[in-house]
């Protein structure tokens, strides 16, 4: 069976990935979970899982974490370099990078330079570091395997097309619960509006970005490094249906597609599986019952921050690592009510502009940028 780490256990990929792990219990085994603050959620999961060993990366729940598993086989960690740590334990199999934000890149990192499958599902960490990991995973060997929905599509669209040329990258993406909203109207919602995404069900953090696009543009930054494909030739493509994942355009203008029922749960098996397809009773897509598809061109005015992911991704450097600190600040704010909808994207801009830019960046490089940008985008929050 093959062993498991679940970096990031609590949120929504990996509780939907403890349910692919329960529906094979032939295939797969949890090795270790781990989470950042959601310490009942995990004593639940480990209490459940039995997994060899947890880690809580606030070290303020350590405590609890340990007594409530006392008596249990289960090793018990906790702090980010714990994590850092566990992830390069000899059994693991696959790490499931679900980890949100900047925390994710070094134990990520650690878990190639370990040679573990990347089962990727932290965008942030393509998008802080992209040149920086696929160089590793090249060095060392490591498949990265992407989880995101868009990302597996890609990936599944590719095989099989290995010395064929791509023209084009096609992300889909859903708008929104905010697509038909005017400027005025984007002044003016609510975090509750924001909140509630219209097909997936996500974690506070990426509904957000989903909301205000920016999770597209990170998922652009993403798809540069994973397939080698030019920032001008990915292209995005608002499919308010969320059934066609996304496509790839070939040479010979042949596009293909994946499609299928917006379930976080289909890409997190296809990874873990790969390049086996398993049985499993995810819904299916009736094209008797569907409908119309539809698709429209992204509006970069109302949605600036897909611009400003363009711009990072063109620039290069550490521009991209500049973007996602500022942005994990702006929804931090936004979800505590300190500032509007539309002055995240403000904020991030002349952030960019703030940070001092660097063309090449090694992994302290990038970290010290993080640092920078987020005391930055705070200060301009509270000026």
């Amino acid at each position: 069976m093959k062993q498991i780490a679940i970096l990031g256990s609590t949120g929504s990929i990996g509780s939907q990935a403890l349910d692919v792990i329960a529906a094979h219990p032939d295939e797969y085994e949890v090795y270790a979970l781990t989470a950042n603050n959601s310490v009942d959620k995990l004593i639940e999961q480990a209490l459940r899982f039995k997994p060899e060993a947890v880690a809580i990366a606030n070290e303020a729940h350590y405590a609890k974490l340990r007594d409530a598993l006392a008596g249990q086989p289960i090793k018990v960690y906790a702090g980010p370099e714990a994590i850092n740590q566990l992830v390069t334990a000899g059994p693991i199999d696959i790490v499931l990078a679900s980890m949100v934000g900047f925390a994710g890149l070094c134990p990520t990192i650690n878990a190639i330079k370990a040679g573990k499958v990347i089962a990727l599902a932290n965008k942030e960490t393509m998008v802080v570091a992209g040149e920086l990991v696929t160089s590793l995973a090249m060095q060392y060997r490591t498949p990265i395997l992407p989880v995101d929905s868009e990302h597996s599509a890609i990936f599944q669209c590719l095989s099989g097309e290995t010395d064929n040329p791509v023209e084009k990258i096609i992300l889909t993406a859903s708008g929104g619960p905010f697509r038909t909203f005017s400027l005025e109207q984007l002044e003016t919602v609510t975090k509750a509006q924001a909140l509630k995404h219209p097909n997936w069900d996500m974690g506070a953090k990426i509904t957000i970005d989903s909301a205000s696009m920016m999770n597209k543009g990170f998922e652009v930054i993403e798809a540069k490094w994973l397939f080698g494909v030019p920032y001008d030739r990915i292209q995005v493509v608002v499919h308010p249906q969320s059934v066609i994942h996304s496509m790839v355009q070939y040479a010979d203008g042949a596009v293909k597609a994946q499609l299928g029922a917006p379930d976080m749960r289909l890409p997190i098996q296809y990874a873990f599986s790969y390049p086996r397809r398993l049985k499993a009773d995810f819904p299916r897509v009736d094209f008797t019952q569907l409908g119309s598809l539809t698709f429209e061109k992204p509006d970069l005015i109302r949605f600036r921050n897909l611009a400003l992911a363009y711009s990072a991704l063109e620039r290069g450097g550490n521009m991209p690592c500049i973007l996602n600190a500022a942005n994990e600040v702006c929804v931090a704010s936004f979800l505590h009510e300190e500032i509007g909808f539309l002055q995240m994207s403000d904020i991030i801009a002349e952030t960019m502009e703030r940070v001092p830019f660097r063309k090449e960046s090694s992994l302290d490089d990038y970290i010290a940028t993080d640092a920078e940008s987020r005391r930055v985008a705070a200060s301009l929050i509270n000026r």
